[in-house]
Formats: structure tokens, sequence, C-alpha cells
């Protein structure tokens, strides 16, 4: 190969494998464990899959058919992966085994191809009919996905709603699963690496992005939090704090007596800041004064329960606070009686 090959070579080939890599981390070590995430990375490895396949093909077009047949196969579940990933965001991860519907079928269908008309033998019907219909299913999938997020596409033009982060990495990601099924159809009329490499271009400003989320102090995010619009919409607001009262009731996350805001803001699948600004400027609160709220009615609760075993100071400990005197100076801010004067005024 010459220089200019290599060139190509390198960077088609260098964003498959960072893919399959990014895929692992996403599904082994990303401290979210969240639905979203194992299907992030699944789409991942699938379209790296997929790109390494066109990338080897392409410089040494004796590639082992084999390899060929699972490459093509591997586009089959982009599509349903790129839809499940979509529709677990929207739905803050609350997904049911629906799920399966979309994944099952599609890797029966592909295993049966496979083995009835393999690659090596059904070259021609692969090249032509099968890979006509693996690109159709792709383009249903982005489209029923499209739908799906159509809500947050109309965010991008509204002036008066604002795009959250997370919405924007999310059509980031449907965007990119688009150009690189443009690229593949388009390849025909142009050259055949074009995919992979529009799979690298992608790939490479969603990790830029990807890292600019995470880098809390980067001059785009800090300019963001300081000049954010002071108090978040109603419609927003609402909907932010009943996911908040029932993920806090429902886990009881209150209990955890080192609960920190982060860790709230990671169940909601939200960014830290977004929480922050939701309890200061919507409920006028701090994280703590939040938190000690349930934690005071859960002790209510616990001390108007005649079958209650603890004691007053136990009551304490078990609702989340980490020692009496806690307990009772918040108890007593937020009822203005101790926890035992409670007791005895509800039971004279």
């Amino acid at each position: 190969m010459d220089l200019e090959q290599q060139l190509l070579f390198l960077f088609s080939a260098l964003g498959a494998f960072n893919g399959f890599f990014l895929s692992i981390y996403f599904a082994f070590f990303s401290k979210k464990k969240l639905i979203s995430n194992y299907f992030l990375a699944a789409l991942l490895l699938m379209l790296s899959i997929r790109i390494i396949k066109s990338v080897f093909f392409y410089f040494n077009p004796n590639l082992s058919e084999v390899f060929i047949q699972i490459g093509l196969s591997a586009c089959v579940l982009i599509g349903p992966f790129l839809y499940l990933y979509s529709t677990a965001i929207v739905q803050h991860n609350k997904i049911n085994s629906s799920w399966m519907f979309h994944v099952i079928p599609a890797i029966l269908i592909v295993t049966i191809l496979g083995l009835v008309y393999p690659y090596w033998s059904y070259k021609r019907l692969w090249s032509g009919t099968i890979v006509r219909l693996i690109y159709l299913q792709w383009l249903i999938y982005i489209v029923i996905t499209g739908i799906c997020l159509k809500d947050v596409l109309k965010k991008l033009v509204s002036k008066n709603v604002k795009i959250k982060d997370l919405e924007i990495w999310m059509i980031s990601i449907f965007v990119g699963v688009t150009i690189i099924w443009i690229g593949y159809n388009i390849g025909s009329y142009t050259s055949y690496i074009v995919g992979a490499f529009s799979f690298s271009f992608v790939f490479y400003l969603l990790v830029l992005f990807w890292v600019f989320r995470r880098k809390k102090n980067f001059l785009f995010f800090e300019e963001h939090i300081k000049y954010a619009n002071k108090k978040i919409h109603n419609s927003e607001a609402e909907s932010l704090q009943k996911r908040l009262d029932d993920i806090i009731v429902e886990k009881e996350l209150f209990k955890n007596s080192n609960l920190k805001l982060n860790d709230v803001a990671g169940q909601l699948n939200i960014v830290p800041h977004y929480l922050s600004q939701f309890l200061n400027d919507n409920l006028n609160k701090s994280f703590s004064v939040f938190i000690n709220e349930y934690r005071i009615e859960e002790a209510k609760r616990l001390l108007l329960n005649p079958n209650n075993k603890y004691t007053t100071e136990a009551i304490g400990y078990e609702c989340g606070f980490n020692s009496k005197s806690t307990f009772f100076t918040t108890f007593k801010k937020i009822t203005g009686v101790t926890p035992t004067k409670f007791k005895n005024n509800a039971n004279p």
C-alpha cells in the first residue's frame, strides 16, 4: 500500500477498533449500570464488526468468506439496537422484556439465512437481494427511531425549550448511524470504503462530545451552567419531581446515609448540575434538606407504627441519619417538635 492508502486504512480501522473497545467499556466498566448503556454497547459492537469487515475486505479482497458473512449479518442488529437504545433513554431506562422481540427474531433470521444460504455458496444472492433487505430493515429502524425521537428533535428548532446534554448525545448517535447507513448506500456510486470512513469520522466526533460531557470543568460546560436559565420549565419540573419521588421512595435511596446528589442524578440518568438547578431554583431547597424531608417522613411513619420495634434513636439510623444528634435536630427543624414529643402527642 502507498502512503495514501496506509493513512486511509489507519483512520478507517482505528474508528472500528476503538468502537469495539468503547462497547466493552459501556458493557462492563461504566459506573452507571443502565439498560441504555448495554444497548449502546451492543450497537457499537455491531457497527464495529460491520466496519472492520469493510476495512479488511477493501484492502484484502481475498478475506475469509466466513468473516464477510459475519460482517454483513451484524448489520441486521444495528437498527434494533439503535431503536432500543433511543427508547431506553426516552423512557428513562424503564424498559420491559419487549426488547427481545426486536433482537431475538433478528438473530434467528440471520442465523437461519447463514446456514441455509451461506455466503461462500450464494455470493450473488447475498450481494444482491439479502444485502438490500438488510439495508432496508436498517432504514426502517432508523425511521421508527426518528419517530420515537420526534419530541426531542423538535427541541432542536425550538427557541423556548432547552435541550439537555443527554438529548444532544442521543440525537448525535441517531444522526451518526444514519450517516453511516447513507455512506454504505452511496458506496456503490463512490467507494466501498465510504461507509467505514464515515463511521470513523462520526465515532471521533461522538467521543469528543462524550469527553466534553464528562469533563465538568471544561470551559464550555462551565459557561452553560453559569448562564443557564434559572428555573426549569414547569412541565419538565413536574416530570422530574414525579421521577424523583418514584425513585427515591421505591428504592429507598434516602436510607443511605452517604447518599450524594451525583448518586441520585445517576439513577435518573441526568447530569448532576441539572438536578441541582431543579432543587435550588424550582424547590428552593438544598440537596440535604430535600433528602432529609424523605427521611423525616419515614421516621414519622415508624414512630406512629404501633408494631415498630425500633428505639427512637435506632429509627434515626434506620431512616438514613448518621448520628442521633443530627436526627433529633433535623426532626425538630422540620416538624417543630422532637421525635419523642411527636410520638407522645400522637399517642396521648
